[in-house]
């Protein structure tokens, strides 16, 4: 059974509500009733070219490209789209993909209605790809962000170091009755808009950075992602820069771990934040709240056996004493959640930030065994990989997606892609499993107007980041394959997310004509105060939500199709916050896309 991909809760909810109610709202987004949605940052020269055209019409419709002069340079008839069944919208399709030419200042024009402007070009993603990357080095906690690196608007002071009016994060007490010390807890991310830190969301947002490099330098690729390729104060230390960025994660991590000589020694506390919710807009150094950290949860030391056991392969040839650490931390982590197989976090514990609340962690187990034994191959992982029904279940890639609470999934694609010991039978198994549900997904593309791997009800919150993240399958189908759909399905889902879709809106910040700005975060809150900045170029809202989970959504959306239950206003934090597990899987996509 899939777990809900939510990072809120109901309770959670209710709180934040009444601290975000009073923030200024904009008008909802409405589709004109014959526009041309398309990729508005562009197309590949060799990849799919297709827009969705909004019409009544059962008839095929007369379509001109047109270069920057306006001159024409393809022209042909669409074809009958149907109904989308997630939007409401009646459509036709135009697919130029046959064009091969170059350049910028393109529209479409089909039945007297025009495009925004996009162009085509080979390096059209490589800004992406760093945009989205650097998304994580804004969101970094206890270090200054450097106007030289991330532009003036941007830069503020380091938070959460102690320093008043900060309580934290040097030396957070636990919440009353969960220990009777302190840990130092300094660094990490900012899990999403609040200031608080959670090791699950942590987990699956640091193993997909990581990821992108390991399947970058499988497949040849790892340059672009290499040393000074962000814009990171470690650059130049002959490290790719990837994983310095995400060191700065699983250094946190790793203090969250509890240390030997004390009770449940080896596991992880769930998550540290404010004791109450955080005020927006707040800068993180201006936060005055006492902190707290959270019960140790099985969910969460299993994450980090994953993230840090992946660490220890994956930097081996650049850290190796970082490395070694890493997987010293993963084997403790390990042997404590098996030990403690049945600490769970509620959905009750939601008070000053989210719960992540789960309460089903056979997952977990799978994909911290998973990490370890293609680490390792020793044998007490392999068996606990083998031994797990999550190895042969149908359902581990599920239509809707994997998410933090939904993990199996990344243990099926690390034994799939990284070289280990299975049976050989065994190892056909699992690669195949992936291309079976990238095949999943391209079907229900076909199936759409908007060619979106996502089901009519699969419109959650965070949708934006299941579309991403079904579509790192489909490309990892393609590595198994190099067969054509699956690398054009990949690039196709990047079109819903910059502007072929419902709303004719890019959700990604700097990257088209209407792009998200006013996403929910305590310093991007430009909205709320206009002498603070709109999140950075990069940033990834979370995308259309069908629940209506936030009093503007509410407000401004009811009786909203699906697809369009979206509004780009700062207090709408269920359609419209940004999450380090969503910018992950856009920036692990971006890197795909980019890839010559």
């Amino acid at each position: 059974m899939p777990k809900s991909p939510l990072p809120r809760t109901a309770a959670a909810l209710l709180a934040g509500a009444l601290l975000f109610a009073a923030a200024p709202t904009t008008q909802a987004a409405v589709a004109a009733p014959s526009a041309v949605h398309v990729n508005q940052l562009g197309y590949l020269p060799d990849g799919p070219k297709r827009a969705t055209v909004v019409s009544a019409s059962t008839t095929a419709l007369p379509w001109q490209l047109r270069d920057a002069s306006g001159a024409t340079a393809a022209s042909g008839t669409t074809t009958a789209g149907g109904a989308d069944a997630a939007s409401g919208d009646s459509t036709q399709l135009v697919d130029f993909s046959s064009y091969r030419g170059t350049g910028t200042g393109y529209t479409l024009t089909v039945d007297g209605r025009t495009s925004d402007p996009f162009d085509i070009r080979a390096g059209l993603y490589d800004g992406l790809r760093a945009d989205a990357m650097s998304f994580f080095y804004q969101q970094r906690s206890g270090t200054p962000i450097e106007a030289r690196l991330a532009g003036a608007a941007y830069a503020r002071p380091a938070g959460h170091l102690g320093v008043a009016p900060n309580t934290g994060d040097t030396s957070v007490p636990c919440q009353p009755g969960v220990c009777d010390y302190a840990r130092d807890v300094r660094g990490g991310w900012y899990d999403a808009g609040d200031q608080g830190k959670y090791v699950v969301n942590g987990g699956i947002a640091t193993w997909q950075l990581v990821n992108s490099f390991e399947r970058a330098k499988r497949t040849g690729h790892s340059a672009a992602l290499g040393d000074s390729t962000l814009r990171v104060p470690e650059r130049g230390n002959k490290v790719p820069d990837v994983l310095d960025e995400a060191r700065w994660e699983l250094e946190f991590l790793m203090r969250m771990q509890i240390p030997e000589g004390k009770p449940l020694a080896g596991m992880a506390f769930h998550k540290v934040h404010d004791a109450a919710w955080t005020g927006l807009p707040t800068r993180p150094e201006q936060d005055s709240q006492p902190r707290e950290l959270h019960p140790p949860s099985t969910a969460a030391t299993l994450n980090l056996a994953a993230a840090a056991a992946q660490c220890a392969r994956v930097y081996a040839p650049y850290d190796a004493a970082f490395a070694a650490r890493c997987l010293t931390s993963a084997r403790r982590a390990w042997t404590a959640a098996q030990a403690h197989p049945g600490l769970l976090a509620p959905d009750s514990d939601s008070t000053g930030g989210g719960a992540y609340g789960d309460t089903r962690v056979g997952d977990e187990f799978y994909w911290a065994a998973a990490e370890l034994y293609a680490t390792t191959e020793e044998s007490q992982y392999r068996d606990a990989v083998t031994s797990s029904p999550f190895h042969t279940a149908d359902g581990v890639f599920t239509p809707g997606g994997f998410g933090w609470a939904d993990t199996a999934a990344l243990g099926r694609i690390t034994l799939a892609t990284v070289p280990n010991k299975l049976p050989a039978t065994d190892l056909a198994r699992v690669r195949a499993s992936v291309v079976t549900a990238a095949d999943g997904h391209l079907a229900t593309m076909s199936r759409q107007g908007y060619a979106v791997p996502l089901p009519t009800d699969g419109y959650v919150w965070g949708s934006n980041s299941q579309v991403a993240n079904n579509a790192s399958v489909i490309a990892i189908a393609y590595e198994l394959t190099k067969r054509p759909r699956y690398r054009t399905g990949a690039l196709e889902a990047l079109d819903y997310l910059l502007g072929r879709n419902a709303l004719g809106q890019s959700y990604v910040t700097g990257y088209g004509d209407h792009t998200s700005l006013n996403q929910h975060h305590r310093f991007w809150a430009h909205q709320y105060d206009a002498s603070l900045p709109h999140p950075p170029a990069g940033s990834f809202a979370g995308g259309p939500n069908a629940a209506l989970q936030d009093p503007v959504a509410q407000e401004k959306l009811a009786g909203c199709a699906p697809a369009k239950c979206y509004i780009d206003d700062i207090g709408s934090y269920s359609t419209n916050e940004v999450a380090i597990n969503w910018n992950a899987p856009l920036a692990w996509l971006a890197a795909f896309a980019a890839e010559r």
